[in-house]
């Protein structure tokens, strides 16, 4: 008897997990994990990588590293600590394991010995190390560091008596570049490149001068010098968009400049026979967009060359094979991540789809890879529905083999929104536009449903097949959601990125509108249960759309631009508009600035808007939803203004605020919905 008990027990509860799937919802957020930052040994036996998830009481995203077979066998955790882990690199030889870690004191280098499992803090730094790089032979690192400089100094003031409570010192500043979003004000001082042992060490500075040195280190084969990308030029401040590739000898500190052209030249790597540097590149026509070629020049500085040109999408991740013949790299392609080859003729191939998955809140293009002497690929994998998993692709193998589930326990009891990609003709003039449509769970195609649109940020950024935390809970509260690439989204070339060029916002609008049509005429929108939402870049739209047209039921604006003048004054990028984005600086076209400003279509929005901010907010200041609030304020439109306190530009950073951000979005659609509200 007993045992029928348990065996109709067992059988009960397939049939629940099963048939009975409960929709994704807020507090699962704390159980989702991911892979990030695969590395893969040299001989292409193991991974370590870095295992995301979310602690619901310190409500941060951490991650610690592990270890895996390529085959998926022998998954463990790399150490016994459970502090923050992670920027790990494997020795040239593959017996060490060199990696950052949190300390009371900061984030300190630690080595990793594969044979014993024993591992060493290395370092005791004053500031936190980056760009954490091998030397060839093993025996030493480098890595990038912030060296400090002291504020200007504009009056003595008097020594206030002991004891006595004044006011703190004032903040002073010169610098064009002196406060980032997320960041805030950022204290003086320079980045440096050091060397020291691996086997542990004084780190010693090798570059010099008021100019930052910092992304991608390429050591030389022989460990003489190091290869950097870096702006040492007299008016760097001004000319922030460039950037040329240096060497530095590491024993005097000769730094030798191999490129000299106007536009960002970045992330060099120098092949393994010493003869080519790779490097990510443009000369820099001052537009909108422009595509991020991959070039070669010989290690001296000569015979520069785009190696890339038949292919039309940025590069990222440059590696380079273990013969010199060609390199490994990422790309974005119709909103999915790729990652290619090229040889050094300029033949490429793709290796590799879905690559992405590592940022979960909405679906934008993310994710890395690594590959091994014999070239097999490690690489994040990702699909809508499940974040970045690991995965792997053998040189002659035709698909990759993912080798991690670790949502396993989670995802496979949640009933998820199925995610359709569609595609549309724009009607402003007949460009193909791509979009993907999330279907609530269990979607019933005789019921009607309200429909979401959701524009993405940037605007040059791309959504595309991804894990979304934010779509798949607008889908569980009911909505089918829409999310399109209007055109100046990236991953369909130059041109149509370009296209918002001195025309931002433009006929992104009609795009967006003309992927509301479509979706109605396939049955699955509603002339009168349509909701508009979006956040930054898609903040804006959002504004533009209730300002063009009086379509939606209700909109959610979150940290949008509403008025181009005031923001590109006091935003923390403000320098980085004039020309590129609009013709001139705001008082010298004025009227172009504000043709483009949503607030100047304030006064035509009927549509009930909520607006939600980060009140440390520095990309989109506070100050530009407040324009839009206190408008409709004015104009008595049913409004109300969500200010998010602690919260940057990057609202969903912190876990609690991605669910206050959805939870408000759909309280305020809910108002307006009439139809499934109880589904």
């Amino acid at each position: 008897m007993r045992t029928f008990f348990l065996l109709f027990v067992f059988l009960t509860s397939i049939q629940f997990s099963t048939g009975q799937k409960k929709h994704f919802s807020y507090l699962d957020v704390f159980d989702l994990q991911y892979v990030s930052d695969p590395q893969i040994s040299p001989n292409g036996e193991w991974v370590v990588y870095r295992r995301m998830g979310f602690d619901i009481m310190k409500d941060r995203a951490v991650g610690n590293l592990w270890l895996i077979k390529t085959d998926g066998s022998q998954h463990q955790k790399m150490t016994t600590r459970e502090v923050a882990e992670s920027n790990a690199k494997w020795s040239p030889s593959g017996d060490r394991i060199v990696f950052t870690s949190n300390t009371d004191e900061g984030s300190e280098i630690y080595m990793y010995w594969v044979a014993s499992g024993k591992i060493a803090k290395l370092t005791q730094l004053p500031f936190s190390p980056s760009s954490l790089t091998w030397s060839l032979n093993g025996k030493q690192l480098a890595f990038s560091m912030n060296v400090p400089k002291t504020s200007p100094v504009i009056a003595k003031i008097p020594k206030k008596p002991k004891g006595a409570k004044w006011a703190d010192a004032p903040r002073i500043t010169d610098r064009v570049y002196h406060e980032a979003d997320g960041r805030g004000y950022i204290q003086p001082g320079f980045n440096h490149i050091f060397v020291m042992p691996s086997n542990g060490g004084a780190a010693r500075q090798v570059t010099s001068g008021d100019w930052h040195h910092r992304g991608t280190l390429s050591w030389a084969p022989n460990s003489s010098k190091i290869y950097f990308s870096g702006n040492r030029v007299e008016d760097w401040e001004y000319r922030f968009r460039n950037s040329e590739i240096y060497s530095v000898d590491v024993e005097d500190g000769t730094i030798v400049a191999l490129t000299d052209r106007d536009g960002p030249d970045s992330a060099p790597a120098i092949s393994p026979d010493g003869k080519h540097i790779a490097y990510i590149s443009y000369g820099d026509k001052r537009q909108a967009y422009q595509t991020r070629k991959l070039h070669l020049m010989n290690s001296d500085g000569s015979n520069k060359r785009s190696i890339t040109d038949n292919l039309d999408r940025s590069v990222s991740g440059l590696v380079w094979d273990a013969k010199s013949n060609g390199l490994y790299f990422n790309y974005d392609d119709k909103g999915n991540g790729k990652v290619g080859y090229v040889s050094t003729s300029g033949n490429v191939t793709k290796l590799a789809d879905n690559r992405g998955g590592t940022t979960l809140g909405r679906p934008y293009g993310s994710g890395s890879y690594s590959v091994s002497k014999g070239g097999t690929i490690a690489y994040t994998h990702s699909r809508p529905n499940y974040p970045a998993e690991l995965a792997i692709v053998s040189p002659k193998a035709k698909n990759p083999k993912k080798i991690t589930d670790l949502n396993i326990g989670l995802l496979n009891y949640r009933a998820l929104g199925q995610v359709e990609e569609v595609w549309y003709k724009s009607s402003y003039d007949g460009r193909d536009v791509q979009g993907w449509v999330v279907y609530p769970p269990n979607y019933d195609a005789s019921k009607k449903y309200p429909f979401m649109v959701e524009n993405h940020g940037g605007p040059i950024l791309n959504y595309g097949d991804r894990f979304s935390i934010e779509m798949q809970l607008y889908a569980s509260e009911g909505y089918v959601v829409f999310y399109p690439n209007a055109r100046g989204s990236t991953s369909y070339g130059e041109e149509f990125a370009n296209l918002l060029y001195r025309n931002y916002p433009g006929q992104d609008y009609d795009d967006t509108m003309d992927g509301v049509d479509h979706c109605i005429k396939m049955g699955i929108a509603h002339e009168d249960q349509l909701f508009v939402t979006g956040g930054s870049a898609g903040g804006i739209m959002s504004a533009w759309m209730i300002g063009k047209n009086n379509r939606f039921e209700a909109a959610v604006v979150a940290k949008p631009v509403m008025n181009w003048i005031s923001k590109t004054l006091v935003a923390d990028n403000y320098f980085g508009y004039a020309n590129s984005r609009y013709e001139g600086q705001p008082w010298e076209n004025f009227e172009h600035y504000w043709k483009f400003s949503p607030l100047s279509l304030v006064g035509n929005i009927e549509t009930p808007t909520m607006v939600m901010v980060g009140m440390n907010d520095l990309r989109t200041p506070p100050s530009e939803a407040k324009q839009l609030y206190h408008a409709l304020k004015l104009r008595k439109i049913e409004t109300v203004l969500v200010e998010i306190p602690g919260a940057s530009h990057g609202i969903a950073s912190k876990p609690s605020n991605l669910i206050t951000k959805i939870a408000h979005t759909v309280a305020w659609f809910d108002k307006f919905r009439t139809v499934n509200k109880n589904e």
